[in-house]
């Protein structure tokens, strides 16, 4: 099924909506800088737990690994004291600090760009070994053209892009770096030197993938904002009665699958195995939606064949293909139970709230 996407963009809010469902939900946050990059200040090394404590000029302090997770990054060692440049990688959640990388990236809509870094990969979207081939050749050769001697990641949006699309990105990426090395050494902690804005993230995701229109009313259409309400909702009916049910806690999110009074008809294999399907459609866009992240355990209706797990976790994986932020399905336990990983950027819905309709379709 073709998507019809429509991205909301407003200077309070930015949403997207796919084939009439809304499937993201962000308020602007000033306080909010996933992706930024800015000055730093080395205060403490714990060498036992290989990380620092980086002030960023919040309250709370950074975390900063001291091993980035990739062996081809070039970062020199630090010291307590140093002035250093970091990416908000997590922001902050409880009592947890932003979570902060040195291997810094710029991203395009079909590059990212590594300045400290040298690796040449391509996204995992990208299935196709030949076109992972090509892809890598071609992140090679505009390295190489222009003698950067940094590091580059095809995203599969590339795929859909021309070479001088590609150059000029590249190009753009790279002067982006140059400016954010021009800024003063002694620039104010915390002061961000580089970042896209939700509205230019939202672009570079969703724009190859194909936007049908952009919408800057400012405004969310009656639909969407009952959809929106219902996000704050634990239970979410099915169309033919079953429900989900959705329990954030601590350490990981319990989603629920029940029967209730579905409706489906035929034998009671079908039923639960048609409920499931219709349970992971739903479990995809709410999680989505909800921003949820971190870890995911999925508590569906038990099948007892095998061939119906596995059609239900195609399907499951399927209905997360469309889902921007990396997520991973790890496959079902022996009590029956879907474990997923996804990959935390910002506050989930709930926890950021959102605005009050004022009675005339429009979001305050």
């Amino acid at each position: 099924m073709n998507t019809e996407r429509t991205l909301y963009l407003s200077d309070r809010f930015c949403a997207v909506e796919e084939n009439g469902r809304l499937v993201e939900y962000i308020q602007e946050n000033p306080e909010e800088k996933t992706g930024a990059i800015l000055r730093g200040r080395v205060e403490r090394i714990m060498a036992s737990l290989q990380c620092a404590f980086v002030d960023i000029g919040r309250k709370k302090s950074g975390f900063l690994p001291l091993r980035e997770n990739s062996e081809t990054f070039r970062g020199k060692e630090i010291r307590s004291g140093d002035r250093v440049l970091v990416q908000i990688r997590k922001e902050e959640k409880g009592d947890k600090g932003a979570f902060l990388s040195r291997d810094l990236t710029l991203a395009g809509s079909g590059l990212l760009l590594m300045p400290m870094n040298r690796f040449i990969g391509v996204s995992a979207r990208v299935s196709d070994e030949a076109q992972r081939e090509a892809l890598k050749r071609t992140g090679e050769e505009l390295l190489a053209e222009k003698g950067l001697h940094c590091g580059i990641v095809m995203r599969a949006a590339a795929l859909s892009l021309s070479g001088e699309e590609l150059r000029e990105e590249r190009d753009r990426l790279w002067e982006r770096w140059e400016a954010t090395l021009r800024a003063p050494e002694k620039a104010e902690t915390g002061v961000v030197l580089q970042g896209n804005s939700i509205a230019e993230e939202l672009m570079n995701d969703y724009g190859p993938r194909g936007i049908v229109r952009v919408d800057r009313s400012g405004s969310l259409p009656a639909d969407l904002q009952r959809q929106l309400k219902e996000a704050q909702n634990r239970k979410i009916h099915l169309p033919h009665g079953g429900n989900i049910v959705i329990d954030p806690c601590e350490a990981l999110t319990v989603i629920d699958v029940n029967s209730a009074s579905d409706s489906h008809g035929g034998s009671r294999r079908q039923t639960i195995v048609e409920t499931n399907l219709e349970a992971c459609r739903e479990i995809a866009l709410q999680t989505r939606l909800r921003n949820l992240s971190g870890i995911l355990i999925l508590d569906l209706i038990d099948m007892d064949e095998a061939e119906d797990q596995d059609r239900v976790l195609q399907e499951l994986s399927a209905c997360f293909s469309e889902d921007r932020m990396k997520t991973v399905i790890h496959g079902m336990t022996r009590l029956g139970l879907v474990e997923i990983t996804r990959k935390r950027a910002r506050a989930a819905l709930a926890a950021a709230g959102t605005p009050e309709s004022n009675g005339k379709g429009e979001l305050q």
